[in-house]
């Protein structure tokens, strides 16, 4: 046998004998408590209808990823005026009622009782801003030659104000989230524009005439503010080699009966208001 045919044998060979799988111990934490209490009051309704979703956290490869909570009861209390709203277990993970009274001003207390275990959260009712217009353009984003939508809103002079705002378009499958603190817009007009950049690799296309993009503007308190903002920032630079290490996100949340055992998710209460826009 020449030489290049025993060099190319024990190459096969030496490729033939790499199969062995290995397996690797994922280091799993225990489930948690997921709430996903946004009680959005839309202007122009009563707001009576609300929807709480809780849940547990998963193992990353598990097979069942969303794993609802079923039994635990469920309870908001308006703090100023007293009274009860009961959310009625569905059996599927959502906890619902007819009867929930918005106050603007006023503050709501969240109580969860899941294993025998209490979980309390507070929130007061902000109120949002109006909207003044919401237009497309391709003058303010990165791509002169790509479509922007653009929501203008007024903000009230004298009073510190906190606002998210929200865009999903049809097409598609993650909304876009913006946090908003007016410290440099006091008492002004201010307008804010959402553009998708063409990323073939990454399969994004700009946005196209006839697509339509749902917005919910919503007025939110510092707490939840400072929430959304390590949120969105974390999903943002996901991935980046010299961004922070991600670590998940404890809400406001608390149990009380067992404070080591945290919970997920966030208990909010807001006014929102919720328009949308199709491209010409």
């Amino acid at each position: 046998m020449k030489p290049f045919y025993i060099l190319y044998f024990f190459l096969l060979l030496s490729i033939a004998s790499c199969t062995d799988v290995i397996d690797v111990d994922v280091p799993e934490a225990p489930p948690r408590l997921t709430v996903e209490a946004s009680l959005d009051w839309e202007r122009g309704t009563t707001g009576n209808n609300q929807t709480i979703l809780l849940r547990t956290s998963t193992p990353y490869f598990a097979e069942q990823k969303i794993a609802p909570v079923l039994g635990a009861s469920v309870r908001v209390t308006n703090t100023d005026s007293g009274a009860d709203f009961v959310f009625e277990d569905q059996n599927n993970g959502q906890y619902t009622t007819s009867s929930f009274i918005p106050v603007l001003g006023d503050t709501y207390s969240l109580e969860v009782i899941y294993n025998d275990e209490l979980y309390t959260a507070t929130e007061t009712l902000v109120p949002v801003s109006t909207i003044v217009d919401v237009f497309q353009s391709t003058e303010g984003g990165e791509d002169e030659d790509a479509l922007e939508v653009n929501v203008t809103f007024e903000d009230p002079a004298g009073i510190e104000n906190y606002y998210f705002l929200r865009f999903q378009s049809d097409a598609d499958l993650f909304p876009e989230l913006y946090y908003i603190k007016d410290e440099f817009i006091d008492g002004n007009d201010f307008t804010i524009y959402y553009e998708k950049i063409g990323d073939e690799e990454g399969d994004v296309q700009e946005f196209q005439p006839g697509e339509t993009v749902a917005i919910g503007f919503h007025g939110i308190s510092k707490q939840y503010h400072d929430y959304l903002r390590l949120l969105v920032d974390q999903y943002e630079f996901a991935g980046n080699p010299f961004s922070p290490t991600p670590v998940p996100l404890v809400g406001n949340c608390v149990n009380i009966d067992n404070p080591e055992n945290i919970a997920y998710g966030y208990f909010r209460v807001t006014e929102t208001i919720k328009t949308q826009y199709t491209f010409e």
